[in-house]
């Protein structure tokens, strides 16, 4: 546990665009040549100037949530936040994700830059915690006129 109070922090994520990103299997692929492994663990990192306020709450187990061509489509675990400085010396914050994609269901959400705090009740559920009998009519046949299902 984190902290150094023995409080459990609440779960909160992370809402990310990814320029230039097509589709899952686009994102799933850029980031398989982009992964690493370091002390015998893989991941895929990620940068951003400032480091998150409450990365506490993210790295003990938050997700990256990815906005794909206008839709929340998949997540991505975070394994750790690590400070790290440049090249001219300006500082960062490395993300270390969890080289595994997890597709959700897709929800509409418009552009923003940066990143933004997502809420453990706010976030889109998993894809594979639905099975098509047990989804919402509606829901259904969104993914299925988005080819998902």
């Amino acid at each position: 546990m984190q902290g150094g109070q023995g409080r459990r922090h609440m779960t909160v994520h992370l809402l990310k665009l990814s320029v230039g990103t097509t589709d899952v299997d686009s994102m799933r692929a850029n980031q398989a040549r982009r992964a690493r492994t370091e002390n015998g663990v893989r991941f895929v990192p990620g940068f951003t100037r400032r480091k998150p306020r409450r990365s506490l709450e993210i790295a003990e187990s938050g997700s990256i949530y990815w906005v794909i061509k206008g839709s929340i489509l998949v997540r991505q675990r975070v394994l750790d936040l690590v400070d790290a400085v440049d090249q001219s010396g300006e500082p960062y914050c490395e993300f270390r994700l969890d080289s595994d994609l997890i597709e959700v269901v897709p929800r509409p959400h418009r552009p923003f830059q940066g990143w933004r705090y997502l809420k453990e009740a706010d976030a889109p559920p998993d894809l594979a915690s639905f099975g098509e009998d047990e989804m919402p009519a509606e829901m259904a046949a969104e993914l299925r006129f988005l080819g998902l299902i």
